[in-house]
């Protein structure tokens, strides 16, 4: 029997770095986390034990921290590009570059009483990430981004009727529910040439619009409204994916204590949860 390698990709994983862009009256701040992974002409290493075509992993984190030190990181998708080019145009062997990033995003603090942004103090925003992803051969350049953990919910307009009823069914129909979900998100780009920080905010405000303005029949149905309405605002989106957990409040049976629920007190419930996915894309016609 031959055996054949039939692919390959290594890198470095979870490299962190933070850095500080010190303008003259105040500072960003930036927090980003980096995976990395090369394809290439690799089989030797593989099957032979031959290192000479391998840049170390250690090397790619090394790589990072520089080009970030030289990069203005406008934005995590200008940062990766970045990166990729550099791994291509540094290693012949290299046939294609990965890279993923994710970023931790920090507010300015809002002080005294006139309310205004410190410049050189902040605040999370909590658990949501902006995120990246890079794929850059040697003829062809794709872009993805996305927006994790964007906690979203509403306490009407809502509601879930007229599904399947078999002899497990003990879910009840409402017209009138709360909808909660930690929506992750991720699109692709009809080309590079974009300002990437604008059309993320344009996305992301365009969810959260649509969400707060339309009625939901279902999370599932919710998904395709939302995806329509960001092609819709965005021409150099070709399509978006969503995966949109169902975290669901359950009310409270308060009629044991002689008392009416009308919709106002809930149980919180982590597990077990739905997971509704769906792309929308535009049309090929």
């Amino acid at each position: 029997m031959q055996a054949v390698l039939s692919q390959n990709c290594y890198g470095k994983s979870s490299v962190r770095f933070a850095k500080i862009m010190r303008r003259p009256n105040y500072h960003d701040f930036k927090e980003v986390s980096v995976n990395i992974q090369l394809e290439g002409d690799f089989e030797k290493v593989y099957a032979e034990g031959d290192n000479r075509k391998v840049l170390p992993t250690d090397t790619m984190k090394n790589t990072v921290y520089v080009i970030a030190k030289e990069h203005a990181l406008n934005s995590i998708e200008e940062f990766g590009q970045a990166l990729a080019q550099h791994f291509l145009q540094n290693n012949p062997q290299v046939s294609c570059a990965r890279i993923q990033l994710a970023e931790k995003l920090w507010q300015r603090v809002v002080t005294g009483e006139s309310y205004n942004a410190h410049p050189h103090t902040f605040i999370s925003a909590g658990n949501e990430k902006w995120t990246s992803s890079i794929t850059l051969t040697r003829d062809k350049l794709a872009i993805e981004s996305g927006i994790e953990n964007l906690l979203i919910l509403k306490t009407t307009d809502s509601g879930f009727e007229n599904y399947i009823k078999d002899q497990y069914t003990t879910l009840k129909e409402t017209s009138d529910r709360i909808l909660a979900s930690d929506v992750n998100m991720h699109w692709r780009y009809t080309s590079a040439n974009i300002d990437f920080n604008q059309c993320r905010q344009t996305i992301r405000q365009t969810v959260l619009d649509t969400f707060a303005q339309h009625y939901s029949y279902s999370v599932q149905q919710t998904i395709y409204v939302l995806g329509k309405a960001v092609l819709e605002k965005c021409a150099k989106v070709t399509e978006i994916s969503f995966v949109m957990p169902n975290k669901h409040y359950i009310p409270f049976d308060l009629a044991r204590f002689g008392m009416e629920n009308r919709n106002e007190i809930f149980i919180p419930t982590e597990e077990p949860f739905g997971r509704i996915e769906g792309t929308v894309r535009r049309s090929l016609e």
